[in-house]
């Protein structure tokens, strides 16, 4: 049985062959072109099948999704925004293929639970702090999908005070605050010259005002958002993962003592926040573990 891993972002593409051991090198990645998403998307996964036979792929998507009906539409693809039907597209590359859709923040919780930092606890939030705010939801050792299949979008809650422009088109969201490319934008507004989120941690690090104030902006923010959605779902642990959330980096002084600020109910006492395990492929490894979930 191969199974075929597919990640679709709003930047980028990337696809492997799921397997316990996968190397860097047979990752495909692919930007996202601004015409022929498709066209490049499939050409990636037909060099990344190698000529297998391809029994199952999972597909692991940026939102909004429809999972009943197998379309995606996230935002930052243009060309896909009103739909794309990428469930039947994949099953014409791959005929004799199972084929299975689910938001990326699902596939993320998934990785989590089989491979990363929530393996042993029933009640938890995975988040990923890249290009986009992506998170996952577990409960009771499920993995929450929604009615929708659209389910952990904590990304699109509101920040208390902000009113930064997003890109669904509303005002505050988490995403269009704290997100990487958000801090950065941020960032240089003030001032800052940077080029990347590796150069902004460093200078905050080194104690640039800007980089720090861009950082500790960003890690307020999603403090506060866990804050609020930790007493809802009553879970005692997040783990938090991506470029701007590595270990050791100074988003989670600000983090920290926001959780601790807001989150004081006695039930949230012993909740922890603790840095993902996973690195880059998180997202393409809960691919993997959707291809291989029974119906």
């Amino acid at each position: 049985m191969t199974i075929l891993a597919l990640e679709i972002g709003p930047t980028r593409f990337a696809a492997v062959q799921a397997s316990d051991e996968v190397g860097e090198d047979q990752i495909r990645r692919i930007s996202v072109p601004p015409r022929g998403a498709w066209n490049a998307c499939r050409e990636m996964l037909l060099d990344a099948a190698t000529g297998a036979e391809i029994s199952s792929v999972g597909i692991a998507a940026a939102g909004p999704i429809d999972m009943v009906a197998g379309v995606v539409a996230p935002a930052g693809i243009s060309e896909w925004r009103s739909g794309f039907a990428i469930v039947e597209e994949v099953r014409k590359l791959f005929p004799s293929a199972t084929v299975r859709l689910a938001l990326d923040g699902v596939c993320l919780a998934l990785a989590e639970r089989n491979f990363g930092g929530i393996a042993d606890t029933p009640d938890a939030l995975s988040v990923m702090v890249a290009d986009r705010i992506v998170a996952g939801v577990s409960v009771g050792g499920f993995t929450v999908v929604g009615r929708t299949g659209n389910a952990g979008h904590i990304g699109h809650m509101l920040v208390p005070g902000a009113d930064d422009r997003c890109h669904c088109g509303g005002r505050g969201c988490l995403e269009a605050v704290a997100s990487s490319g958000a801090t950065l934008r941020w960032a240089r507004g003030q001032g800052w010259q940077g080029e990347s989120v590796e150069d902004l941690l460093d200078a905050a690090v080194a104690g640039d005002e800007i980089a720090t104030a861009a950082v500790r902006r960003s890690g307020t923010a999603i403090g506060q958002i866990i804050a609020s959605v930790a007493p809802l779902l009553d879970f005692d642990l997040v783990v938090v993962g991506g470029p701007l959330a590595r270990p050791g980096s100074p988003l989670w002084k600000p983090l920290g003592a926001a959780v601790a600020t807001h989150a004081r109910l006695g039930f949230l006492t012993g909740l922890r926040v603790i840095p993902s395990p996973l690195g880059d492929i998180s997202l393409l490894a809960g691919a993997g573990v959707l291809g291989v979930t029974e119906e």
